[in-house]
Formats: C-alpha cells, sequence, structure tokens
C-alpha cells in the first residue's frame, strides 16, 4: 500500500481530502504534458495511469477499515445487549445486519440458546464453522453444545421439542433434576460462548 501513497506524493496519515486534491492536482498535470512528444509525453501517460489506480487502492482500502470497523462496534453493541439480559435488542441489531458472516451467525446462536432454542442455536453454529472451519471458538463452542444436546437426548430423546412443535423449550423443565444446578450449567456454556471473541476474516 505504501507504493501507492508514494505515487501520490502522499502519507498514510493525510486525511481523505489531502489524498483527493494531491491526486486531481497530479491528474491535471500529466493530463496536460502527455500531448508533448518524445518521452515526456510517454510518461505523463504512463503516470496517469499509476495515478488512477493508486487513488483507488488507496481509497477501496481506507473504506474497506471503516467498514470493518463498524461491523466490529455493532457486534459489540450485540454482545452488550446479550449481557444485559435484553435478547430483543440484541436480536434486532442482528436483523440489522446487511452481511451475515461467520461472527454474525455466532451471535445468533448465542441468542438463541439464551431463549432455550437449542436445535436453532446448534444450526447457527455449524453454519459458523462451515463458513470459517479454522475459527476455533466456534469449534469449541458447537462441541460443547453437541454434548449438551448429547447429555438431553438421553434423558429425553425428544427433549428439544416442544408441545407446538417448535424448537424453544425449557431446559430446566426438560431435563428435570435440580433446576438451580441445571441453570447454573446453562451459564457456563452461554458464558463460554461470549468470553470467546475475536472476528475471523
Amino acid at each position: 500500500m505504501n507504493k501507492y501513497y508514494r505515487v501520490l506524493g502522499a502519507s498514510p496519515l493525510d486525511t481523505d481530502e489531502v489524498i483527493k486534491e494531491k491526486y486531481y492536482s497530479l491528474r491535471s498535470k500529466y493530463q496536460e504534458e502527455r500531448f508533448e512528444e518524445g518521452e515526456k509525453g510517454n510518461r505523463a501517460a504512463q503516470m496517469l495511469t499509476e495515478l488512477d489506480v493508486a487513488y483507488q487502492e488507496i481509497m477501496a482500502s481506507r473504506n474497506e477499515k471503516i467498514n470493518e470497523s463498524g461491523t466490529s462496534s455493532a457486534f459489540e453493541s450485540v454482545e452488550s445487549a446479550i449481557k444485559a439480559g435484553n435478547l430483543q435488542a440484541a436480536q434486532q441489531l442482528l436483523d440489522d445486519f446487511n452481511e451475515r458472516n461467520a461472527e454474525w451467525h455466532y451471535f445468533q446462536s448465542v441468542v438463541f440458546y439464551k431463549k432455550n432454542w437449542i436445535n436453532e442455536s446448534k444450526k447457527q453454529l455449524e453454519i459458523a464453522v462451515s463458513m470459517c472451519p479454522n475459527e476455533q471458538k466456534y469449534k469449541d463452542a458447537l462441541s460443547k453444545l453437541e454434548d449438551k444436546v448429547k447429555q438431553g437426548e438421553r434423558v429425553n430423546p425428544d427433549w428439544n421439542k416442544s408441545s407446538s412443535g417448535s424448537q424453544e423449550v425449557n431446559v430446566n423443565q426438560q431435563l428435570g433434576g435440580d433446576g438451580c444446578a441445571q441453570w447454573c450449567c446453562d451459564m457456563i456454556i452461554c458464558n463460554t460462548i461470549l468470553n470467546c471473541c475475536c472476528n475471523c476474516r
């Protein structure tokens, strides 16, 4: 990227406006020189091409960083809403995303888990793993959730289905046993999911 800044005689620290001014100033200069005869005209024509490429690459890179920063901030807002127990707000934030990458499916899984929609949560984690197979936090979360599903199936094969046929369940009631102990187990898994925070690019 530094070579593109050198073409424009600019610095990565320059603002977008400064970059734009330098680009148009040099472009105007070389547009006049390209009609001259000999090496000077040829060099000017070559520089016009290099200027266009450099400017486009620099601006594309800057826009990408802005978008990444915005996405990261949005996921932080989703996480904060989940930790505050405001699942409705978390879901609304997720619904507002235009791009649904692996991290999006990961957080959607957390929201579903908090609602006790275990099968739906598992599906979202499976999507996250398929989209980003090298991200360990997705694989760890899926493994823990699969273990939980197996434990539930040993108690009751239909534990993940409500009477209405939807995936929403009350895990404490379906699995039986000590409700407090089960709640603690649920929170440990959920906290494990939430505490693993890093983006997969």
